[in-house]
């Protein structure tokens, strides 16, 4: 008998941070990318997925990328497996989706890229949220995961990132959780949602 092997997914290394100074953040990533910037608009429609994200990423009618990802929610620098299947008809695909597994958000940003050697770096302004930045280490083939942190490490340093502005959640957690608090405020006092917490 035979094994049969399936191919390892795409790994990033990956991290997320609250934005707080926009310009500075822009000029270093402008003085050391190869490519950008460039700005993109994305929605993001997110399905029912049972141990993994599943989303839907339109870009525009002909275009779009289904996207499964598997990706914990910690403080700190993480991998990230994916799959993507690209599509032009992403509103079909979006019909069918939503019928069979059924939608539980959506999150809209607009994204602005640069591409740092093999680092995507992304400066979103996330509709209802604020403005974040997140860095994608794309591993190559049989490269490690320690230096991909190395190199997402450094980036941290060269935007002035510290680890207090590091948030765990996913942008469609962090809407929900505001959605719920909007909702808890029409019966009690006004609080303040926290985007670093992960619970």
């Amino acid at each position: 008998m035979y094994a049969i092997l399936e191919p390892a997914m795409p790994t990033n290394i990956e991290i997320k941070a609250i934005l707080k100074d926009r310009r500075a953040v822009e000029a270093a990533a402008a003085r050391l990318s190869d490519v950008g910037p460039e700005k993109i608009l994305q929605e993001d429609v997110f399905f029912r997925c049972e141990g993994a994200r599943l989303k839907l990423r339109v870009f525009a009618p002909d275009r779009g990328e289904l996207i499964r990802y598997e990706r914990a929610n910690v403080a700190e620098l993480r991998e990230s497996h994916y799959l993507i299947a690209r599509t032009p008809d992403p509103q079909t695909l979006l019909d069918i989706l939503t019928k069979t597994l059924g939608r539980i958000g959506v999150v809209k940003k607009t994204r602005t890229v640069y591409l740092i050697g093999q680092t995507r770096v992304h400066l979103d302004e996330v509709q209802g949220l604020g403005e974040f930045l997140e860095l994608e280490v794309v591993l190559r083939p049989g490269q490690s995961e320690a230096e991909g942190r190395s190199i997402a490490a450094a980036l941290l340093s060269e935007f002035g990132i510290g680890h207090e502005h590091i948030i765990t959640a996913a942008y469609i957690d962090l809407l929900a959780r505001q959605e719920g608090l909007t909702k808890n405020q029409q019966h009690s006092s006004p609080s303040i949602a926290d985007p670093r917490s992960s619970d």
